[in-house]
């Protein structure tokens, strides 16, 4: 499938100008050769296959939409329609960057599993019914949330609160959660889902290391693992360790600049190779567990070690 792009924004609450989301949507597409097509450079979705399932993919902390295209592209190109958003607003402490958005509060120990920590992935979806150009090849009974990093923690805290969910996917993340959030050190979340996960790793990251400190860890923590272990249950969830990828190898390019890239370590593995089997990976479990297609999820085991219940 050929797969095409367009932008669109949703409010996602939050004080003026912070409760606006920039949202890039990809879609499986079909030129007709029209004027309108050469004119605009709009091009209409491909209506063999549609409806097409929803995903939503959720940002790393101060990391930009932009750097996931190939991996939104590829699941795109599957028969899905995959959304991505820019969103600035308050981190913490009186600190602003891009963030999908936590509700810390739901994430103390008096109010967690009561409520989503994302408040931003409805209302991303609720914004695509606004979209005329794709009104009527969007099915929003079949969805499918995906993040990096933070992004991937608020997604598996609050999937089960998002109707239509199907499945979930993650890479470098853990619901491991700070201590400063009134929980005690170590202490791994259950993920609030009601369907299968796939959790990746890579072997070389090195954010997660260095932010252990934070869950009360004095060294290094198995923290993605424990995740896998102990906060998911569903008999189709799914490990991924990529071989040699680090914490970022899903983004490209990575922006030095910004967020906590100067944490990884070294990828010990071509990044490009890392991502696109990654990427395989996701669509393949996305095809099976969303849109019901006969597809077992597997990977080459030179660069995936995967793990099943």
């Amino acid at each position: 499938m050929d797969v095409r792009s367009l932008w669109w924004s949703a409010d996602t609450g939050g004080p003026a100008p912070f409760g606006t989301a920039h949202l890039k949507v990809y879609y499986p597409a079909r030129a007709e050769g029209t004027d309108a097509e050469r004119l605009s450079g709009v091009i209409p979705p491909d209506p063999r296959d549609a409806p097409y399932p929803v995903v939503v993919f959720c940002s790393g902390v101060n990391v930009e939409q932009a750097v996931y295209r190939d991996l939104a592209a590829g699941i795109a190109a599957a028969g899905f329609v995959v959304v991505t958003f820019d969103r600035v607003a308050e981190l913490f402490g009186g600190q602003y960057g891009l963030t999908p958005g936590v509700d810390l509060d739901a994430a103390r120990p008096d109010a967690y599993g009561t409520r989503a920590t994302c408040p931003a992935i409805p209302a991303v979806l609720d914004a695509l019914t606004g979209i005329d150009l794709l009104k009527d090849v969007l099915d929003l009974d079949r969805i499918a949330l995906g993040g990096h990093s933070a992004g991937g923690t608020v997604v598996l805290q609050s999937a089960r609160f998002v109707p239509g969910v199907r499945a979930c996917f993650a890479y470098g993340t853990h619901t491991m959660v700070a201590t400063m959030l009134g929980w005690p050190a170590g202490t791994v979340l259950p993920a609030q889902v009601d369907c299968p996960v796939l959790l990746g790793v890579g072997t070389e990251d090195g954010v997660i290391m260095g932010s252990s400190d934070r869950y009360g860890q004095d060294g290094p923590s198995d923290a993605v693992v424990r995740t896998f272990d102990e906060a998911l249950r569903d008999p189709r969830d799914l490990l991924a360790v990529v071989r040699g990828a680090n914490h970022f190898a899903v983004a490209d390019p990575v922006d030095p600049t910004a967020a906590r890239a100067f944490l990884d370590r070294r990828p010990a593995a071509d990044p490009a190779e890392s991502r696109r089997a990654f990427t395989g990976l996701a669509t393949a479990f996305l095809r099976a567990h969303v849109r019901g297609e006969d597809v077992v999820p597997s990977a080459d085991p030179a660069l995936i070690d995967l793990r099943r219940r």
